[in-house]
């Protein structure tokens, strides 16, 4: 009978921890279960890429018999979080947080089950806005260094660009969180990004010293892609988990394009597929890494949009770029169904007039049109430089008039380049 792993190795080993507290201590306590916490920020009414590593390591807690709390800072969000920030937060109104809320909690359900007795979601303004001020600088406050407070990173960069007393303040209520939920809930673990190790070791000090127990942490690395761009961004902006600011099938292109150096990396963090059969991709090349990045691609997606949109995303590359043969035996915990489906596709596409279409339209008119080029002088240079096709012909002149003519079952696709695709129909 194989060995059950403790989850502490498998998020070391899948990449997970940047810092934690005692390693013992911590597998101890994740050798039964028990339930830990993490926090997002309500700023926006999707979260992007950036948080998948926590939602991730979340998912996997779950799958190890744990139980996960999401923590929706709609207390916090109205005050804004300093780490990482070089100037302030724009304050959020009490009805944009409640908005976000709303829509976090049921993106967040794709990933985690919150049936009954299982994953729990709370949101810290339900015990932060009804604090009263002077009670909490007595019982909390007087348990942190000022001192202490701005050794932490977080704050040391803001004081370069002035922090203020709002954002001052973000350590102890977090810290408050923490020792919340541990008499709430019995939490005793809470993970975060690394930027969060401060505010972190705060809670659990509050903890140790109002109850004299002990608590314990976990964080993330920054998570960054092999040329050291962060994840995630992207010269046309975020890639969103919300379908409605980012389309399965870009979200789907956005892991096809992964970086031959952080397939086997993002197959650990982003899926759920057996390390021993990720393992096996270290030192594949050429096709069998495409093909990889395929599965990832697909598996990813299917985890954030369900597998009918991943299967249609999955599909409409094909079409576009042709099939990447999956090798016998590749991964094969792999998902990937062999018939195509027949959901919407995502492709990102533009409707034209008809009769504008019967005219004709110039091409470097379409390419900015359709966002495939910032301005009408670099749709010329793409053109110019051969990087620019209407379907799979090149396009030579760069008022080579586009119309009815090019139009397949398909649409008229516009391709900037091997990556950037765009359709157009009328």
């Amino acid at each position: 009978m194989q060995e059950v792993k403790n989850v502490f190795d498998v998020l070391k080993e899948r990449g997970f921890v940047a810092q934690a507290t005692d390693e013992v201590e911590l597998k101890e306590y994740l050798s039964r279960s028990v339930t830990c916490y993490i926090g997002f920020d309500p700023t926006a009414d999707s979260l992007h890429i950036g948080s998948l590593v926590p939602i991730m390591a979340l998912a996997q807690m779950q799958r190890h018999g744990h139980r996960p709390i999401v923590l929706v800072g709609g207390g916090t969000g109205m005050v804004g979080d300093p780490s990482g920030k070089t100037e302030m937060r724009q304050i959020l109104t009490l009805e944009e947080v409640e908005k976000n809320v709303a829509a976090l909690k049921k993106q967040l359900s794709r990933y985690l089950d919150f049936g009954e007795g299982k994953a729990v979601m709370v949101n810290n303004a339900d015990w932060l806005l009804d604090l009263r001020y002077i009670e909490f600088l007595r019982d909390i406050g007087r348990h942190f260094s000022v001192n202490r407070m701005l050794a932490a990173e977080s704050y040391k960069l803001r004081l370069e660009t002035g922090l203020n007393f709002i954002e001052f303040n973000y350590m102890l209520l977090q810290a408050y969180d923490y020792y919340y939920l541990s008499n709430r809930f019995g939490c005793m673990l809470q993970m975060g990004g690394n930027d969060q190790w401060g505010n972190i070791v705060a809670g659990i000090e509050l903890i140790r010293r109002k109850t004299g127990k002990s608590a314990n942490a976990i964080t993330f690395p920054l998570i960054t892609t092999a040329s050291g761009a962060k994840m995630g961004k992207t010269a046309a902006g975020a890639i969103w988990l919300s379908s409605d600011k980012t389309s399965p099938y870009e979200f789907y292109q956005y892991w096809v394009n992964t970086d031959d150096r952080d397939v086997v990396r993002f197959l650990k963090l982003y899926t759920f597929l057996p390390l021993e059969e990720i393992e096996a991709v270290e030192g594949m090349q050429g096709q069998e890494l495409n093909a990889c990045k395929t599965i990832l691609a697909y598996e990813a997606t299917a985890l954030t949009h369900g597998e009918e949109n991943a299967l249609a995303a999955h599909d409409a590359a094909i079409r576009i770029f042709g099939r990447r043969d999956l090798s016998p035996g590749l991964l094969p915990s792999s998902s990937i169904p062999r018939k195509p489906g027949d959901a919407g596709d995502g492709i990102p596409t533009t409707f034209v007039e008809r009769g504008r279409l019967e005219s004709g339209v110039p091409a470097f008119e379409l390419f900015v049109e359709t966002g495939l080029c910032d301005s009408r002088s670099a749709a010329r240079r793409l053109i110019q430089q051969g990087g620019a096709y209407v379907n799979s012909e090149r396009v030579t002149d760069f008022d080579m008039p586009v119309g009815l003519g090019h139009l397949t079952e398909e649409g008229i696709l516009l391709k900037a380049g091997k990556k950037k695709v765009h359709r157009i129909r009328f």
